[in-house]
């Protein structure tokens, strides 16, 4: 399993929303392209990033601070926030973003998504994110009566091969994943690969994701743990191999 790193960006700083909630934001740092030197420099193999004023404006935000991020990486690192535009797709994918993902317009815009796989094939990914199973949406602020799992076999169906499922429950609040949903998504689209997400926070929750023994659940998003110095990068990356 890969453990990613998250950076999450809002007003051009590097944060953490406690279960999406815009006005319950931690800053981490004022300069997100040096966060992302750092978790290369501490074994990073892919980043996540999301611009998260682009996810609530609906359309991307920080193009400028992205593009620093990428090139300070220097690994594989995937961009959401706010993409449902072809322009603001190829945007990011000239940026250098190795996946682009797609998240509310998967689901409100299949044309788009058809379009875009079109384009960019594995390049695209889908972020879907839901809360009791069901799909929500404009930044998690709406919740739709989508079953995840229906979403989830309707992008893939659309020719998606990667998809990004954040149980917005969990997120942030450092009490482990949910492991019921992430062994359903896995079950329903078994010819995708998933990355799970939403209170991956320590080893034991990398070793219990590990113990689903789902071949297609390629890896895991850390964010706040590694932020509050809870776990280690290093720990997080023992525990996937």
């Amino acid at each position: 399993m890969v453990i990613i790193p998250a950076i999450d960006l809002k007003g051009g700083k590097c944060v953490r929303l406690r279960q999406g909630r815009s006005e319950d934001v931690t800053v981490y740092g004022e300069n997100p392209a040096e966060q992302a030197k750092l978790w290369a420099d501490e074994g990073g193999r892919e980043l996540h990033v999301v611009d998260l004023d682009g996810a609530f404006a609906g359309t991307p935000q920080h193009a400028a601070v992205i593009a620093d991020i990428i090139k300070a990486f220097g690994g594989p690192v995937e961009v959401g926030g706010g993409l449902r535009t072809p322009e603001a797709l190829t945007a990011v994918i000239e940026a250098g973003a190795a996946r682009a993902i797609i998240g509310s317009a998967a689901l409100e815009d299949p044309e788009f998504l058809s379009k875009a796989v079109e384009l960019y094939g594995d390049r695209i990914a889908v972020g879907i994110d839901a809360r009791d199973g069901y799909v929500q949406t404009r930044g998690w602020v709406e919740t739709t009566k989508v079953l995840a799992v229906d979403l989830a076999k309707a992008v893939v169906a659309a020719g998606v091969r990667s998809i990004i499922y954040t149980d917005t429950a969990t997120d942030g609040m450092l009490k482990g994943p949910n492991l019921t949903q992430m062994a359903a998504i896995c079950d329903a689209v078994p010819e995708c690969q998933i990355t799970a997400s939403g209170g991956v926070s320590s080893p034991y929750d990398v070793e219990n994701l590990k113990s689903l023994g789902r071949s297609n659940l390629r890896a895991a998003i850390v964010g706040k743990a590694l932020y509050d110095g809870l776990t280690t990068l290093k720990e997080m990356n023992v525990a996937a191999l």
